[in-house]
């Protein structure tokens, strides 16, 4: 089952991405959908850690892009205008996430939102240098920088 849904998904994502409906092209994409999928599905077995929820991400996607605007906005307003605070700094943040690719997915969310980077991940906490550090305290730095991106991941 795992094996014809990845062969889908991918076929679907090539007929989207070429936009073609020529039968040469149709069936290039199958067989090298199926050849994919073939060899994801032998590589990673099943696991109960990953599940793929379409809906989940769909959500992530958009906290995603609301974050990304605000930030985007916050450091415009920094650079228009000089009077405001920079107040650059590193902070550790830390994270209740278990799985390794939800701190991935944590870690590279925050490097791509204007302002943050995320330097450096150990276990459960990440370090990340900020453009305008307002808080030194933990908690307080989790919940400004990754708390909407952690609620998120925390339902995938």
């Amino acid at each position: 089952m795992r094996f014809i849904f990845w062969t889908l998904f991918l076929f679907l994502i090539w007929v989207g991405l070429t936009m073609s409906f020529n039968s040469q092209e149709l069936i290039t994409g199958f067989a090298v959908s199926f050849v994919i999928a073939l060899i994801y599905v032998k590589s990673y077995p099943s696991s109960d850690s990953f599940r793929f929820r379409p809906i989940a991400y769909i959500i992530y996607l958009v906290v995603f892009m609301k974050n990304l605007v605000l930030s985007n906005w916050d450091v415009a307003k920094r650079v228009i205008d000089p009077k405001l605070p920079i107040n650059p700094g590193i902070v550790a943040i830390k994270t209740n996430l278990q799985e390794d690719y939800k701190k991935l997915m944590l870690a590279n969310s925050i490097t791509l939102t204007p302002g943050t980077i995320t330097m450096d991940v150990q276990d459960g906490t990440l370090f990340i240098h900020w453009i305008d550090v307002t808080t030194s305290d933990t908690k307080e730095a989790s919940q400004e920088i990754a708390g909407d991106f952690e609620r998120t991941l925390g339902a995938l």
